[in-house]
């Protein structure tokens, strides 16, 4: 499977990387974008204040620009966080995706979106103060109405970013069944 994963606004690091090497290790292919050009942040609120800098527009013509090359592959997309919002937007944009995998993010959705029969896979901390329990109610519903085929995997007790071992949201157990699910969900597509 061809996999195109975006990173969190804390950008490409290191934890991004590792994910990687799983999936190629279970024999996937990955691209890794980096939309910050290289730069990477210690906490949320660095992050959020450049992904401001550059503007939702840029980041989203960044992507866009990596994917393009690889689209015609059909290409499974998916992101950490504000990579997820990235992601979900691809997906929903490229009729040649075969999946969309969302590690502790989503998206709004337009209106007019549709994705007939995509597989979606969301792994999402409980609770999160990011994606809370009524955005993600709103969310599901809205995806099913896009004809989306969603699962989702709820975690208590973890972190936002819980997958990330250098960060403090790190919840080994919890990554460690996020990875086991996301793996099995790949190889069904």
């Amino acid at each position: 499977m061809d996999i195109m994963l975006f990173h969190s606004v804390y950008g490409l690091r290191p934890a991004v990387r590792a994910a990687a090497e799983r999936f190629e290790a279970a024999g996937h292919r990955v691209w890794l974008p980096d939309l910050f050009d290289g730069r990477t942040f210690d906490t949320v609120e660095d992050g959020l204040a450049y992904r401001e800098e550059v503007g939702r527009d840029e980041l989203l013509k960044r992507a866009v620009l990596a994917a393009a090359p690889y689209s015609a592959r059909g290409l499974v997309f998916g992101g950490f966080s504000l990579g997820a919002s990235v992601a979900q937007t691809l997906a929903l944009g490229d009729d040649r995706a075969r999946g969309l995998l969302l590690l502790h993010g989503t998206s709004d959705l337009a209106p007019d979106a549709t994705a007939d029969g995509l597989p979606v896979q969301l792994h999402v901390a409980e609770p999160d103060p990011f994606e809370t329990d009524d955005w993600l109610s709103a969310w599901y519903l809205r995806m099913g109405r896009t004809g989306a085929d969603v699962e989702v995997y709820r975690y208590p007790g973890a972190g936002h970013l819980y997958t990330d071992p250098d960060l403090p949201d790190y919840d080994a157990e919890a990554a460690e069944a996020t990875w086991r699910t996301a793996l099995g969900f790949l190889e069904s597509l």
